[in-house]
This record gives structure tokens, sequence and C-alpha cells, in this order.
């Protein structure tokens, strides 16, 4: 298949290799003219994947028309916050006969929306749209370590052509029609892994980490159904799978973050020192919005917020979520 990919940063390199690699047609779209003069050139990432050699089949350019002209999958790789705005810049050479692919997780921080509407928002309801999601870190699938994930639409034949497009011996892809709780897990599992990070900063144990992991999935899991995402969905993959990754992995900027800002660096200083978009710092805002839109509780989401926007102390947040009021556990 003829492929682009727009993103050249960590994620979009690891998967355009995997995909050059099966044999496609692979163009790159990259924002910045230093990576795409490195890219080039040289066919490794060095900051962000220095180990990774990319095939030199792949071509690399800074022109939206030429990467998206006559691609049978369209590819966004690129931050939530940049979702928008890369896509709006490619309608001109779109087509609705093209699936689109999206890998970023998040929300689109002043609507709330999610980024599959945002997609569609630009490029119209109709088109063939795929969200892929899962435990997945940049660094393994470069390195052809075993990967699973899902592939989540509304068209059932959009998503299992997009599992033939990606699946490979080390690339297991699965299916799925919750395009809403494939997101939402997706996008509130980097708050939960900022917060597991934060934990490990402050030196607390793995006890209190194994806690916030299940207490920030029953989070997930009570603002998830309330917006329409299936209960199963937040226990497979793209729920429990990529929040137990991301909060145990020191490949999870989300998680090096929180350590930062444990260790008690400011927020701002944590983010410059980790070089990459912390998906989490964003999304807890959103998360907290919508927790206060659809009347749930999330008592971790709600602490990180203070400590994130509000200037509260860490070690106070971590005494108030531990004295809350007794109560039976639960999941919903």
């Amino acid at each position: 298949m003829n492929i682009c990919i727009l993103g050249s940063g960590s994620w979009g390199c690891a998967i355009s290799a995997l995909l050059a690699g099966k044999g496609n047609n692979v163009t790159v779209w990259c924002f910045d003219k230093l990576e795409y003069e490195m890219l080039s050139e040289q066919h490794v990432h060095k900051k962000f994947l220095p180990d990774v050699k990319l095939p030199k089949t792949i071509k690399y350019t800074m022109d939206t028309e030429e990467a998206v002209k006559d691609k049978d999958v369209i590819v966004i790789a690129v931050p939530s916050f940049a979702v928008a705005s890369t896509v709006s810049g490619i309608k001109n050479s779109f087509n609705k006969n093209q699936i689109v692919v999206n890998l970023a997780k998040g929300f689109e921080e002043k609507t709330l929306s999610f980024l599959s509407d945002v997609i569609k928002r630009e490029l119209g309801s109709d088109i063939k749209l795929c969200m892929l999601s899962g435990p997945s870190h940049a660094e393994e699938v470069g390195r052809k370590l075993p990967t699973t994930i899902v592939a989540a639409s509304e068209n059932e034949e959009v998503a299992n052509i997009v599992q033939d497009v990606f699946m490979c011996d080390y690339f297991r892809v699965y299916t799925s029609n919750d395009i809403i709780g494939v997101e939402l897990g997706g996008a509130l599992k980097n708050v939960i892994s900022l917060c597991a990070g934060v934990s490990d900063g402050l030196g607390y144990g793995d006890n209190i980490k194994a806690a916030i992991m299940t207490r920030g999935m029953a989070e997930i899991v009570r603002l998830g159904e309330k917006m329409g995402g299936k209960r199963e969905t937040f226990f497979g993959l793209t729920g429990m799978g990529d929040l137990i990754v991301t909060c145990t992995s020191m490949h999870s900027r989300n998680r090096r973050c929180g350590i930062l800002i444990g260790n008690g660096m400011p927020v701002r200083e944590a983010i410059n020192k980790i070089g990459m978009v912390v998906e989490g710092i964003v999304t807890c805002k959103s998360a907290y919005k919508l927790a206060e839109k659809y009347g749930v509780e999330m008592p971790i989401v709600e602490e990180a917020y203070n400590v994130l926007y509000g200037g509260c102390d860490i070690a106070n947040s971590m005494t108030n979520l531990m004295l809350r009021d007794k109560k039976a556990e639960e999941m919903d």
C-alpha cells in the first residue's frame, strides 16, 4: 500500500519502520526542518530512537500535499494538541476513499472533544477512521519487540483493513468497535501514569503504586461508562494493558515527568527536562473538567489537578487521598 505518516517523532518513526518493513511505500511528513534533514540524510532519529535504523525506502517530505496525495492510508502520529491543525492542513489533498489511522491519545483541550471527533470535524463525519491504541512504547516497537495493540473503528471493514496493514510477527493487532472506550483508556491512563511517577519520586513503595493503578482504573471506568464506553474495554489492552505499561516503564514520559515532580522539580522544568510532549499534564485538566461535567467522582485526578494547576503540596494531596471517607471497594 501507499502510506503517509503525518509526524516524524518517536511513534511516527517506529510505525514507519514497521510499515516499510512489510513492503509498503511509506512517506513521512516532517514538521521540523532539522528533523527532516536528519531523517533524510541519516535514516535515524538520533534524539528519540537512536538505536533504530530506519529503512532507506522511506521517503520524507515537508509538503503535506506531497505526503497525502494518492495514499491509501494516512497515519496521524502527532501530539494530541497538534491533531486539529495537522488534519486541517491536509483538507485540500484528502479524499474520502483514504483510510485515516490516528495514533494520538488525549482530548482537544479547548472543547474537551475526542480526537476522533476532532478529525471528523475537519475531514467529514463519513470518513474511514480508525484509532490505534494499546500498550506500545515506540522504543520497543522500533526494536521489533513483541507488542499487541487494538484497531478501533465504528466501521468493521475499516478495522479489519487496518489490522491487516499493521499486523506482523512482532506487532499483533486486535479489532474493536468501542472507539469511545479505546480513546478514553488511552488518554486517561497518562494522568494515572503521571501520578504513579509522582509516587515513585516521593520515595513511596510498590504498595501505593499498585493502589494508584487500581483505583485509577476505577476512576477511568467510572467516567468511561458515563461517556458511553463499554466496561469490558477498560479491562483490555487499551485500558488496563496501557495503564500497566505506562505506570511501570521508564519509557513512559508521563511516569518520568511524574518522578521529577515528585522529586521537587517545578512542573514546567520537569516537562522541559523530558524533552517530549507529556500528554498527561494537559489531559489531567481535560479529565478534571469532564469529571465535573458528567458528575463523576475522580479523587486521584482531582488531587493531580490541584498539584499541577492549583499549586497544592504533593504530600498533602497524598494525605487527602489516604484520609478520604471510609467506603467499600467499588469499580464503578
